[in-house]
């Protein structure tokens, strides 16, 4: 017999042992170490002058994804990343737990569009969704648009855009293999056909409806072989008329001064503006109108007009009614305001306020029915009221619990609206809400294959290194013992203006039915405490994110919660480069890290598809007073060869165009020839698959049982599965 395989054997045995003896006393075991040996990763001599100081870029070939050197390098690493987990003797069982958890009904809430329902279902493990439709909620349901039938691998995903204003056409979005590159199609919805229309090259947009056209937006065509990594810019507005081929649409709104904005918009319920934004980055952005004259035909000169045309703030039109438009902005106000604004008088002193600022941050309104629904977060957890328009007989909506609720919207004749609402252990349910009765009741609740009430979560807070006080959501057993033994897992995203509130996933639950803690903190430079928090980590304060992540870790070890060894922490995208900072400058605190298509190289972010877009919230290395706040902490340059680091799997995927996968590349080839000690860096790298959207079902299983089974492994946590929900 190998003598690899018979320690694997025992090791599983003994694994075995513990479900059928004594699981609850099996806090902790001791795996043997897997062999790992790193593929080859050549260095060369590029180097960069910031401002008189030469930074090395070493692995800098790695990001010409197209070279067959670089292909090579990939396969290896896959080659030994698959290797090593194939050897871990419970992975296998945790697929098929996941399997078996993910394999229930799911169901979106559905949206008028003339006298049809429109939804997504998927009967369990579908790769994509099923988008249907039906006349009437009781009428037959009928097949929409069926992804996994025009792609048998499942990585083609679709997204409706919305229908005109007579209801005959829905416009709809296609990506393959996850890239961000989009064509969107229009469909006859009373035939349930495709018309000829196909309009490539789109990003970031939606469909602006318009008589018998729409607005959309797009790039020019990238250069072949640039489409996933060459840098995006002049992203402009054209007016598509049905029935025409692309190269006839009409040019609507172009920058040529500022090419690296972005320009999106739509249009009003009842067409008569055209509303659009014009933003540098990921930040603030400008608001322009366009008035349309409701003939379906553009005006022979098309100048829309600026409503707020500085780019710091963030204003958005929700409703408009004649020249009145009612808009929600942080103007004067860090956790936003709702203010009415006549076009007529649209200066700040005439502004009537029709929802003011107030403790909690105003972190929505929509419309529906005839009514404003405002969204407030409250600790990082939704409320929602009703009122009129202008802000009177404001009604407290009953939600079941405290959590996340999403919804709320519809035309305005519309009177039964749909939301769902979920929490940690409330899976995502689908409520009817009458709005004038402002009654909900269950529409549709999924049955999962866990008890729910086996588990609790609450939201504890603690201090961050300047004192800042930060709120973490845990979740986890009843009845846990605190002593320090318990696997955590800790996540964290901490930027963009992004909130982090309770949500559902089957994905946690190998994690909480081993005895788990799963662990969400909300961070600076997210949204959930409005503009300030936002502001307090973004820029030159990006270092606080950092230290309230590292903070949340010591607090869950002082807690009792979990020990150093342990401890896993996890993040994506923005919450990749995250992770990558945590471990690099506190390694000894994690025993497990996961930075997930992570932004790693500060210095050269912005030189890829999009990565531009993100100098209002990172800076630019470019920019003197900016690069040695970025040089601090960038991952890729703060690894330092001889220091054991955690445990570390990262994940990437070829088709990532957002944040492409040199980063990860370029990460994961010096942390490899950094790391001492026996613990493991991997890469693991998706194919076929983009920067995380529409990935199919079966690569979500497969991934995130790789990535339990090497948590699990790492930290010495015994699986015990026999415990089927």
């Amino acid at each position: 017999m190998d003598k690899l395989f018979l320690p694997l054997l025992l090791c599983t045995l003994l694994v075995a042992c513990a479900r059928e003896t004594n699981p609850t006393t099996m806090r902790s075991t001791d795996y043997p170490n897997l062999p790992v040996t790193y593929p080859e990763t050549r260095t060369d001599g590029t180097e960069d002058d910031y401002f008189g100081t030469t930074v090395a870029d070493e692995y800098r070939w790695l990001e010409d994804d197209n070279s067959a050197e670089t292909k090579a390098w990939v396969q290896e690493e896959n080659k030994t990343t698959f290797g090593y987990l194939e050897q871990i003797p419970f992975r296998k069982d945790i697929e098929e737990r996941l399997t078996e958890l993910v394999n229930y009904p799911r169901l979106s809430s559905p949206y008028k569009v003339g006298k049809y329902y429109f939804y997504s279902k998927n009967d369990g493990l579908q790769n994509q969704s099923v988008i249907y439709y039906k006349e009437g909620m009781d009428g037959e349901e009928m097949v929409f648009i069926d992804p996994n039938a025009i792609n048998e691998e499942g990585t083609t995903s679709i997204n409706l855009l919305g229908a005109d204003k007579d209801n005959r056409y829905m416009a709809y979005s296609r990506s393959d293999a996850g890239s961000d590159w989009t064509k969107i199609y229009i469909r006859d919805i009373a035939t349930n056909t495709d018309m000829d229309d196909e309009l490539e090259w789109v990003k970031f947009s939606g469909a602006g409806w318009y008589g018998d056209g729409f607005f959309y937006s797009r790039y020019p065509a990238p250069a072949a072989g640039d489409e996933l990594k060459g840098n995006n810019t002049q992203h402009s507005v054209y007016f598509h008329k049905l029935g025409e081929p692309q190269s006839a649409d009409r040019l609507v709104y172009e920058d040529r001064a500022n090419p690296n904005y972005y320009h999106y918009g739509g249009t009003t319920e009842d067409e008569d503006y055209f509303i659009m934004y014009a933003a540098p980055g990921t930040d603030g952005f400008a608001t322009y109108y366009l008035p349309l004259d409701g003939s379906g035909t553009l005006p022979s000169k098309i100048e829309p007009i600026a409503l707020f045309d500085d780019t710091k703030n963030k204003s958005q039109v929700i409703h408009t009614a004649g020249r009145e438009f009612w808009v929600h902005t942080d103007i004067g106000a860090p956790n936003y305001h709702l203010v009415k604004i006549n076009l007529d008088k649209p200066g700040k002193s005439n502004w009537t306020e029709v929802i003011p600022e107030a403790e909690n941050l105003l972190q929505g309104v929509n419309t529906g029915g005839g009514y404003l629904f405002a969204n407030y977060l409250e600790q990082a957890t939704d409320r929602y009221y009703r009122m009129d328009y202008n802000g009177d007989n404001k009604t407290t909506i009953e939600l079941p619990g405290v959590g996340s609720a999403g919804g709320f919207s519809g035309k305005e004749d519309e009177k039964q609206l749909f939301y769902v609402y979920t929490s940690f252990i409330y899976p995502p349910t689908i409520f009817a809400y009458d709005v004038d009765m402002n009654e909900s009741e269950p529409f549709f609740q999924p049955e999962l294959k866990f008890d729910p009430t086996d588990y609790e979560e609450k939201q504890v807070t603690y201090t961050s290194k300047d004192g800042t006080e930060v709120t973490m959501f845990l979740v986890h057993k009843k009845g846990l013992e605190l002593d320090g033994m318990n696997p955590t897992y800790l996540y964290g995203y901490g930027g963009f203006n992004i909130s982090l509130s309770p949500s559902f996933s089957v994905m946690r639950l190998p994690l909480l039915e081993n005895g788990g803690v799963f662990a969400m903190a909300n961070l600076r430079g997210g949204g959930e405490y409005g503009e300030a928090w936002h502001k307090a980590g973004m820029l030159e304060n990006k270092q606080n994110v950092f230290d309230d992540f590292i903070a949340a870790g010591e607090y869950l070890i002082e807690q009792g919660y979990t020990s150093k060894e342990k401890l896993a922490i996890a993040g994506g995208s923005n919450g990749g480069l995250l992770v990558g900072a945590a471990m690099t400058q506190r390694p000894e605190l994690f025993a497990v890290a996961f930075p997930a298509v992570g932004v790693m190289d500060m210095l050269r972010y912005h030189k890829f598809t999009v990565g531009k877009g993100w100098i209002p919230e990172y800076g630019s290395s470019e920019d003197s007073t900016m690069f040695p706040v970025l040089r601090k902490y960038s991952p890729l340059h703060n690894l330092e060869p001889g220091t054991q680091y955690p445990a570390t799997m990262i994940t990437t995927a070829d088709h990532d165009d957002r944040v492409v996968p040199a980063h990860s590349f370029k990460y994961a080839a010096k942390l490899q020839a950094s790391q001492a000690g026996e613990k493991p860096v991997l890469i693991r790298i998706a194919t076929d698959a983009g920067h995380g959207a529409g990935k199919p079902i079966s690569k979500t299983i497969e991934e995130q049982a790789d990535m339990w089974s090497f948590f699990f492994y790492n930290t010495g946590t015994p699986v015990q599965y026999g415990v089927k929900g």
